[in-house]
């Protein structure tokens, strides 16, 4: 009788252990975007509102906006490619590799992100267009459309795009070739904007 009670009282919690999921399987490794260069650590700088630049999180389309990779099959069919994760969404990632870039190569304030708190007269933000491996020429391909607002309420535009080859589709080929496109294309924003 003892444990027939036992038994009823954890039914309820072995019937809902069914239920729950912790996640789906988790990837072996996940992807990241690192910096051909970094700032030394113990720089930083104070200067003018006029000397700062604010680079706000850039727009991407729907099927950028995952930690999946696509992959550009025809003019008109995708896939993503299978077992390569991003650690975070390629905007975010992008947006904190363009703006170590800006800050290595200028020396200037840059103001990562949209901080209420934080005014300047110089602001980057933009769409990134593609970001992943096109089937059909076998490379990875970075496209960004950058839009600059200055203090003299200029605004200038221009797109930018990094194409690298891959061996073989596949997350160890597509991840470092992809890092590569996206660090030229940081590196020719950095360069646009001086």
């Amino acid at each position: 009788m003892n444990s027939t009670i036992k038994l009823a009282a954890l039914a309820p919690a072995l019937l809902l252990g069914g239920c729950l999921s912790l996640g789906g399987e988790v990837p072996d490794s996940l992807l990241t975007l690192t910096p051909t260069a970094s700032a030394p650590v113990g720089s930083g700088g104070a200067d003018a509102q006029v000397g700062a630049l604010i680079i706000a999180e850039f727009e991407v389309p729907k099927a950028l906006d995952v930690t999946r990779v696509p992959v550009q099959v025809t003019d008109t069919q995708m896939a993503y490619l299978q077992d390569a994760v991003w650690v975070e969404r390629p905007a975010r990632l992008f947006g904190r590799l363009v703006a170590e870039t800006v800050r290595t190569r200028s020396n200037r304030i840059v103001i990562d992100g949209d901080d209420p708190g934080v005014s300047a007269n110089d602001r980057l933000h933009g769409s990134l267009r593609a970001f992943g491996y096109d089937a059909r020429t076998r490379e990875a391909v970075v496209t960004f459309d950058a839009v600059r607002n200055r203090s003299d309420s200029t605004v200038s535009t221009r797109r930018f795009e990094a194409r690298v080859p891959v061996a073989a589709p596949e997350t160890a080929f597509v991840g470092p070739a992809l890092n590569e496109a996206a660090n030229d294309v940081a590196g020719q924003v950095a360069d646009w904007l001086n």
